[in-house]
């Protein structure tokens, strides 16, 4: 809480570290405490998110990030044809969650088979965002992040 004016400032929240969760009968999951919003309310929104070769996972995005991704699909050319299919897969393709009392979201039907999730998840942070994939899936992402590290990485010097 600042001392000055009383009020309590909302940190913003990093999404880093991996956890492996269960997925129960109704498709709930654990989200780190640490990622957690940290007033009520607040809503997630979940995108199945395509990943080439590897299949899709649940892309997790706070509000700011969720503002982002539409300002960025707004920016796209009216004129160019991507910018609708953006729209009407994202729109039609993604929900919004709130986290229970528990910490935990519940993941649509279609969306928690659309990327492979059964009994267990891998929560993976993404700094801004994090990501919700099976086991089997993340596997073979960890696999080709591997081979781009290298290259990732010179981009930072």
């Amino acid at each position: 809480m600042n001392k000055v004016s009383g009020v309590k400032k909302i940190e913003p929240t990093y999404y880093n570290s991996r956890f492996r969760h269960g997925v129960d009968e109704k498709r709930r999951v654990q989200i780190p405490a640490k990622w957690r919003p940290q007033r009520g309310g607040v809503e997630l929104t979940l995108i199945l998110w395509p990943r080439e070769g590897v299949g899709h996972c649940v892309r997790v995005l706070p509000p700011s990030q969720m503002a982002r991704l539409m300002q960025s699909i707004d920016e796209m050319p009216n004129g160019d044809p991507k910018k609708a299919v953006l729209k009407r897969i994202i729109g039609s393709g993604s929900a919004q969650v709130e986290v229970d009392k528990a910490g935990r979201i519940c993941l649509p039907d279609e969306m928690a088979r659309g990327a492979g999730l059964q009994n267990e998840a891998v929560l993976v942070g993404l700094l801004d965002r994090f990501e919700i994939w099976s086991p089997e899936r993340y596997e073979k992402v960890q696999a080709a992040d591997a081979d781009l590290a290298p290259d990732a990485f010179k981009l930072m010097e």
